[in-house]
């Protein structure tokens, strides 16, 4: 990944002067156009993290099912992200927005969720809920969000490893298979569609930001949990990752699966022969067969020191 790419999302983990964020609540953001994947399964993106001044970004990237009883949204950007994300949806049908189902805690995916109609319900892992009811966390987290009255928006429906809402050609099956970006992480798939939103379990072709100190993250964990999604979410075609600019194909998901495994596979043996972690992060490099995938140094001193230490 780019330093450019990696030091806005620092700053945007690390929260904003208080100057800015006033102007920031001030003016909506200028969400993309519903991109149609299926009959009723609708993509929006939240554009490139690698955009030089991030100006145009509006955070992870959403699904819009429409049912017949209302419409189903999954993850809600960044904080005024809301009304143009709303304003999409209009573009398509006139049914109301009647679930939210949020993919992990962070910011940059649950951060409109208080602009919507507090009769939503919304949906998560209960490791997620846990997250945004916290009684402070860091700015990354989002819980300062769902204070007082905004309590009402915290997720009253919750799952530990497996849920399926509706049927037919409306199911949406929700997995989680243990910690990893952080320890409420949802893979949504639509069955009907073949279509999977993979969260920040997938960003896109990057070595991973592991929240370990603010949402109960693993970078030890973070492989087999991508390794047990492959081996037991069947019948998906497309993949929407948390941040990939476009949908995907499994074939996509599983390759960033190895890609992550092969790393953690390497950082295991290097701390099992006493390799330091800093030469251990000197000698890493992308392998050949990983082609468009980018590890800056940071994210991949960030991931070996977690995984050096166990965590």
């Amino acid at each position: 990944m780019r330093r450019a790419m990696l030091v806005a999302l620092l700053l945007a983990i690390g929260g904003l002067s208080v100057g800015a964020a006033a102007r920031q609540q001030q003016k909506p953001l200028n969400v993309r156009a519903l991109q149609k994947l299926r009959d009723n399964l609708y993509f929006i993106s939240g554009g490139d993290l690698d955009e030089p001044e991030r100006s145009t970004w509006t955070g992870g990237n959403s699904l819009v099912l429409v049912r017949d009883a209302g419409v189903v949204l999954v993850d809600t950007m960044l904080p005024r992200a809301g009304r143009g994300i709303l304003s999409q949806i209009k573009a398509v049908t006139d049914k109301p927005v009647t679930m939210i189902i949020n993919t992990h805690t962070h910011y940059d995916h649950t951060g409109s969720n208080t602009e919507f109609p507090a009769t939503i319900e919304f949906v998560a892992h209960e490791g997620t809920r846990a997250n945004l009811a916290r009684d402070t966390c860091q700015p990354v987290t989002n819980c300062a969000a769902f204070k007082g009255d905004n309590a009402t928006f915290l997720p009253k429906r919750t799952y530990k490893d497996r849920l399926t809402l509706f049927s037919g050609k409306d199911q949406i099956d929700l997995y989680h298979f243990g910690r990893g970006h952080t320890n409420g992480d949802s893979f949504v798939v639509f069955p009907t569609a073949r279509v999977m939103h993979a969260g920040d379990r997938f960003p896109l072709q990057i070595m991973p930001f592991i929240d370990l100190a603010n949402s109960g993250g693993s970078a030890v964990e973070f492989g087999p949990t991508l390794q047990k999604a492959v081996a037991t979410i069947k019948n998906v075609d497309t993949v929407v990752g948390g941040h990939t600019v476009v949908p995907v194909t499994w074939n996509d998901f599983a390759t960033y699966s190895e890609f992550y495994n092969d790393f953690l596979r390497d950082a295991e043996a290097a701390k099992k022969k006493g390799t330091s972690v800093d030469e251990f992060v000197k000698a890493y490099k992308v392998a050949d067969k990983y082609k468009g995938f980018r590890a800056d140094a940071n994210y991949v001193k960030a991931n070996a020191e977690a995984v050096f230490a166990g965590k």
